[in-house]
């Protein structure tokens, strides 16, 4: 069960549940009218159609999207091209998005500490796995391919 608990998305829904948290116990300042709104909607509709394309493409060869999971094999290919953790860049657009959108302003700091989260409870983890399972073929994405954008 704990296992379960600590999932990315479980961490989303939590650093999510903080910034509505920030908006409607303390709300302060504003982004502004307008382009927030649109800014916010902008980065959530991504960071869903992010997630959902790097899920596809996991799916398509078959290999898991179960963080803790070994993977059976190293996807490198659709969206996977340009970022190694799209599912990860999806989750932290859809938290900034969020964020804009609700005009919480004081939960922006949180942007920065779940992409930190992220990336010392999941990413590094993962690809050390990935490291050691596919050696040389690793190596050489994670050359070619940044980690984030």
């Amino acid at each position: 069960m704990v296992k379960w608990l600590d999932m990315p998305p479980v961490w989303l829904a939590g650093f999510v549940a903080l910034a509505w948290w920030q908006k409607t116990a303390f709300p302060r300042g504003s982004f502004g009218p307008v382009w927030a709104d649109l800014l916010g909607g902008m980065l959530v509709g991504g960071g869903v159609i992010l997630a959902a394309l790097a899920i596809f493409e996991m799916r398509r060869h078959r290999t898991t999207v179960i963080p803790h999971r070994h993977a059976d094999r190293l996807v490198t290919t659709g969206i996977f091209k340009r970022t190694r953790n799209p599912i990860y860049l999806g989750d932290t657009m859809i938290l900034a998005g969020l964020i804009l959108y609700w005009d919480a302003v004081l939960a922006l700091p949180l942007v920065p500490i779940f992409v930190w989260v992220i990336e010392r409870r999941f990413v590094v983890p993962e690809e050390a796995r990935l490291r050691r399972a596919f050696a040389v073929a690793f190596a050489r994405y994670a050359r070619e391919t940044r980690r984030w954008v």
